[in-house]
């Protein structure tokens, strides 16, 4: 079976998941190799990979080299394969939820977390409204850091309700590999899902 290779080292987030979008849409490939030199390019890529319709599995060959392999699903077609976008049909009608710090308002941070751990604790009253929780910047914590608001994060996920996490903030934290809950993500995917929320909240 003939691997259709791509080089993404050096690819600023989200480059490396718009490149493997652009293959996958254009041609289709029933295998592809992707080498990535950063931990969130993986995920991402491989996300992006297994949601268009391929099995994946990734290896590190040296300090700064990732090496994706993708394979296309048996029953896949190429129009499967090449739609990008996770779950967009979902996100009609569904509230975001976009949160960039650790803390809620302005003031006192002490005072600012319990907001936050409050704010998280009351998010379920939303319902089935709730579709997604978008971490950036400084929120990407929660996500990493033990305490109620990551019991909440947690939670949330658990019912169903999608949390993605900044890649390229984690690393920036140095959180990669202390993230605890949702999904690590890159700019295409948090555009593409405050294009697709019908109501987005910002804390």
């Amino acid at each position: 079976m003939p691997i259709k290779e791509m080089d993404c080292r050096g690819l600023a987030c989200p480059g490396p998941v718009v490149a493997c979008g652009r293959i996958v849409k254009q041609e289709a490939p029933a295998a592809l190799r992707v080498l990535v030199d950063n931990l969130a390019a993986v995920e991402n890529v491989s996300r992006f990979l297994r949601t268009s319709g391929y099995t994946v599995s990734s290896e590190r060959k040296e300090d700064a080299l990732w090496q994706v392999d993708a394979t296309r699903d048996a029953g896949s077609t190429p129009d499967e394969a090449a739609a990008p976008q996770p779950a967009a049909a979902a996100a009609r009608g569904k509230t975001l939820v976009l949160i960039t710090t650790e803390t809620l308002g302005r003031g006192d941070d002490t005072l600012g977390a319990k907001l936050m751990d409050n704010f998280l604790a009351t998010l379920p009253e939303l319902g089935d409204a709730l579709w997604r929780i978008v971490l950036l910047n400084g929120g990407v914590r929660l996500a990493a850091h033990p305490g109620k608001a990551l019991d909440s994060l947690k939670a949330l996920e658990a019912t169903g309700v999608s949390i993605l996490v900044c890649g390229t903030c984690l690393d920036f934290y140095q959180l990669l590999e202390k993230r605890a809950v949702g999904q690590t993500t890159n700019m295409l995917d948090v555009v593409s899902s405050l294009a697709l929320a019908d109501k987005v909240i910002r804390p």
